[in-house]
């Protein structure tokens, strides 16, 4: 029987769920917008809606969709925020996108940047911290993992390099914004997961452990 308490936690699930989603879109854009390169996968998508002409958002819902069919043969369960995941991001960043001019003068670009890096982490930690399925990607990530075998930091390197190198051959935009991404979302990302994760286990009562995610988070960078 369930506890009269479940419901509120379910709340603050859905809750820290949608914050967590919304908070990622608007660190995508504010990203793109500081022009000094983005993620792995972002530099995909922006090649991918330079080579297409798609709006940017719509590429991250399109590319998240056809992840999720690669999830069929890893025999990968998608959860309520796997499916968020795949369709909020992309139209959360289209939104901050249309909200968001370019910025101009290196100082500004850096703030920018440093201001989406940073909240892309805080994002991450509420939707992974929220415990109801991990993002198209992280799926991926995971289930190519317990397949092959390999550790998740192998998996995670041989992904971020195949879509890095794809996006930068359709003219997705690589810089400055990329490294400092790629050395910084990591330890970020593993604060505040810890930070807002809903099932660490209590210090004294023996609470639940932590996911299988959670402990795949410490090992490997963050992505959508």
């Amino acid at each position: 029987m369930r506890s009269s308490t479940d419901t509120p936690v379910t709340v603050r699930r859905l809750g820290r769920l949608g914050a967590g989603l919304t908070l990622y879109g608007i660190s995508i854009a504010l990203m793109v917008r500081a022009g000094l390169g983005v993620d792995s996968w972002d530099v995909l998508h922006q090649g991918l809606a330079l080579a297409t002409g798609i709006r940017f958002g719509s590429v991250v819902v399109a590319v998240s969709v056809v992840v999720l069919v690669f999830w069929v043969p890893l025999r990968q369960r998608p959860g309520v925020g796997t499916l968020a995941n795949a369709v909020v991001v992309g139209i959360v960043a289209d939104w901050a996108l249309n909200l968001l001019a370019p910025v101009r003068g290196l100082a500004g670009q850096l703030l920018i940047l440093s201001a989406g890096i940073v909240a892309n982490g805080v994002a991450t930690g509420l939707y992974i911290g929220a415990g109801l399925g991990p993002g198209p990607r992280d799926g991926l990530m995971t289930g190519l993992a317990a397949r092959s075998r390999r550790s998740i930091r192998s998996v995670r390197t041989l992904i971020e390099v195949a879509v890095l190198a794809a996006g930068w051959a359709l003219g997705g935009q690589v810089g400055l914004g990329t490294l400092l991404y790629a050395g910084s979302i990591g330890p970020l990302s593993q604060y505040f997961i810890h930070r807002f994760s809903l099932d660490r286990p209590a210090e004294s009562d023996g609470g639940p452990a932590p996911s299988p995610l959670h402990i795949a988070r410490s090992e490997a960078p963050a992505a959508c």
